[in-house]
């Protein structure tokens, strides 16, 4: 596992304006700084309807949408705990593939003030073990500074 620099890109996040352009900013951020290290996708999942959530910003390619609440992001949303998969074929039927190589996954949920949950973050690397709990750690961290969750 390659580590990856989440103080720094905390640190030097520039991201203002309403949670549409904060959530695009992250992923940006993101993007530009974790896709050399084995990261192929990231993008926030939002709730679409009672059983489904939707594609909010996202990095780099497109993605399912609406994906049900079986899945490994439906599952950090309902359960509102951070979801690290090493290996996503362990998962089977619970695995929601939008593109076939990926081979690991982290999933953040998002929290208001209030407690309630908003939506997830989601990064997928076609790398098996490609994250750990340091990755729930620093992704929480770039989401508290860009004020996308408490």
């Amino acid at each position: 596992m390659i580590p990856r620099p989440y103080r720094q890109l905390a640190e030097g996040l520039k991201c203002g304006g309403d949670r549409q352009q904060r959530m695009q900013a992250v992923v940006n951020a993101l993007w530009d700084a974790l896709h050399d290290t084995g990261v192929s996708w990231v993008g926030f999942y939002l709730p679409g309807g009672p059983d489904e959530l939707v594609l909010g910003p996202l990095r780099d390619t497109p993605a399912c949408s609406p994906i049900g609440l079986h899945g490994v992001c439906g599952r950090a949303f309902t359960q509102r705990r951070p979801q690290v998969v090493h290996d996503v074929r362990e998962l089977g039927e619970e695995y929601v593939a939008c593109d076939p190589r990926d081979s690991s996954e982290v999933v953040v949920p998002l929290f208001e003030a209030a407690g309630a949950c908003w939506g997830v973050l989601d990064l997928d690397s076609h790398e098996v073990g490609a994250f750990s709990a340091e990755d729930v750690a620093g992704l929480v961290e770039v989401l508290r500074v860009a004020g996308l969750t408490v």
